[in-house]
């Protein structure tokens, strides 16, 4: 078992590099208006008592319920050996406070369930355990062994799965009864979507964290070292759901197809109309916090996407001899570009290529988009017969490619009415289970030890 099993079927890649929110803010000149400062606070308070920056509550009670320092270190061990780094000492302490904050929001959420009579069963929770082993191809005491092994365990791992289902039927029983949305909203936002076919939709990924006036510098500074950590290679999706305040959070981010309308701010709609997919951009500035926004991939609303076309390759590769001279290599490859340019269609490739030692290989069920992005226009077009440019290196050979058939894909219909009903359902029942918990944490008593 490898170390991504965490992280590919749990979104709990580490998330490290969290600066801490207790940093303040720059001091300003003049005092903030009163509406940009709820709470009166001066901007330059008089501490009783200097803070220890050393100092670290590492465990907590939260309503009763004592959250270990076994269970801390074993949900920390889960998430580090995730992301496969080394961090240091400073971020370490950083990455325990905000796996504690997830603690103690999954035992309210335990909490929460079990006040209203819900109970999930050892055999649910064992079930979901043992689906995450199969998905991964191993046995539930391999899963065992391997959490064991890094430093965590089956019983951490449990434990969260137990929290997202009772979270998850809380919800279904406090919340989305009370969701309604009526047929007339369904069929205005059908309306609307076939008022915009052909206009471009987009496939976003986000992190919200919420700011105060007071604690605003240190939010900024946190998202930039989140940036800082996605723009290395962390898992976008891992850090949503660990650090985003978002009602996104718990699908990793995910905002799935969205028109610029539906962001609802004209600055956001500016930003996210001039990324190119694969691009990652903030911390923006937006009312009550500052957001990250990854753009997965753009397309046009109820149109087909020409990437989604079904190719038929031919792939015609050369190797050239590491101890060859640069005149051989040089004189070989003119003889394939030659060659190539003398092929006759698809069914003169084998001939040819066994004329010049090149070798073959045929995928007739290749979607265009699975090519790297500087073929994929290249090869969408080509006619039928026609080849790309030769590509490569003398080292890695070098290689075309043939087009020997297309089917193209049928223009999008968009979701029906059942769909976009549950999408709907789903947006309003995500901001409700924001705000729930929320008042959960306000209401709870906790200490820390």
């Amino acid at each position: 078992m490898n170390a991504n099993i965490v992280s590919k079927l749990l979104g709990l890649s580490a998330a490290m590099a969290l600066a801490s929110t207790a940093s303040g803010a720059q001091a300003q000149d003049q005092e903030a208006a009163p509406e940009a400062n709820p709470l009166g606070l001066p901007q330059q308070p008089t501490l009783l008592a200097d803070p220890d920056p050393n100092v670290r509550r590492a465990t907590a009670v939260v309503n009763g319920h004592v959250i270990t320092g076994t269970d801390l270190d074993q949900r920390v061990a889960l998430l580090l050996n995730a992301n496969q780094a080394e961090i240091s000492g400073e971020e370490l302490q950083r990455v325990r406070a905000q796996v504690l904050r997830n603690l103690i929001d999954e035992t309210l959420q335990i909490q929460a369930a079990e006040a209203d009579e819900i109970v999930i069963s050892d055999a649910e929770v064992d079930q979901t355990f043992a689906r995450v082993a199969a998905q991964n191809n191993q046995r539930v005491e391999d899963m065992e062994a391997y959490l064991a092994q890094v430093g965590s365990s089956a019983a951490s791992l449990k434990r969260q799965i137990r929290g997202e289902l009772a979270w998850q039927r809380l919800l279904r029983q406090k919340v989305a009864f009370f969701v309604n949305v009526s047929a007339e909203e369904v069929n205005e936002m059908m309306e609307r979507l076939e008022a915009s076919k052909g206009t471009d939709e987009y496939w976003l990924w986000e992190i919200f964290l919420s700011a105060t006036p007071e604690n605003e510098a240190a939010v900024e500074a946190n998202a930039a070292k989140i940036i800082e950590q996605l723009r290395q290679g962390a898992s976008f999706a891992a850090y949503a759901r660990q650090f985003s305040e978002a009602s996104t959070a718990a699908v990793g981010g995910d905002l799935d197809w969205i028109h610029l309308a539906q962001l609802g701010d004209p600055q956001l709609e500016s930003v996210v109309s001039q990324m190119q997919a694969g691009q990652l951009v903030g911390p923006i500035k937006i009312p009550g916090g500052y957001w990250i926004v990854y753009l997965r991939d753009k397309r046009q609303v109820l149109m087909a996407d020409p990437r989604d076309a079904l190719l038929s390759l031919k792939q015609i590769q050369i190797t050239f001899d590491p101890a060859a001279s640069i005149e051989q290599n040089q004189a070989k490859l003119q003889g394939f570009t030659t060659g190539i340019g003398s092929l006759k269609g698809c069914g003169s490739v084998e001939e040819m290529a066994a004329a010049l030692g090149a070798n073959v290989v045929t995928n007739d069920q290749i979607r265009a988009r699975a090519l790297p992005e500087q073929l994929q226009e290249i090869v969408l077009n080509l006619q039928i017969g026609e080849t790309t440019p030769p590509f490569g290196s003398v080292e890695e050979g070098v290689r075309v490619l043939m087009l020997c058939g297309r089917d193209d894909p049928e223009t999008a219909s968009g979701p029906d009415f059942d769909e976009l009903m549950a999408q709907i359902e789903d947006e309003r029942i995500n901001k409700a289970a924001q705000r729930y918990l929320r008042d959960l944490r306000n209401d709870a008593y906790i200490e820390y030890n």
